[in-house]
């Protein structure tokens, strides 16, 4: 049974992290868009880790802004695996020139990730 406070923690922590989740979202899909068809490695490596992070971090925003609450498993895993993408993708962004508001977009939405999957336990 949960009490009322712990359903607006749930509720306040969902959308925080569904927002997070499409600032990352933006914060990739534009980094990915800057980058030309005559990309370095590394270059490249940045453009997939974006695109990967921008596509979980979407799904995941889907995922949490459904109106009827998913099963807590699969917001569980869904969650974990946003968490993990953007970490990654936070590590790559690092060693790119002028990408550090990308790589925090990345840490704010794991952090929001683990803060929701803490009001899941």
């Amino acid at each position: 049974m949960t009490t009322q406070q712990e359903l607006v923690r749930f509720l306040e922590d969902r959308f925080a992290c569904a927002q997070a989740c499409t600032d990352c979202s933006r914060a990739c899909v534009l980094r990915v868009s800057r980058s030309g068809p005559d990309a370095t490695d590394h270059e490249a490596l940045v453009r997939r880790k974006a695109q990967l992070c921008a596509e979980v971090c979407d799904a995941t925003c889907r995922m949490l802004a459904e109106q009827n609450l998913q099963e807590e498993p699969s917001l569980r895993l869904q969650a974990k695996w946003c968490l993990l993408v953007c970490l990654e993708c936070a590590q790559v962004l690092d060693a790119q020139p002028g990408a550090e508001a990308d790589a925090q977009a990345c840490r704010d939405c794991a952090q929001a990730c683990t803060e929701f999957l803490a009001t899941l336990n």
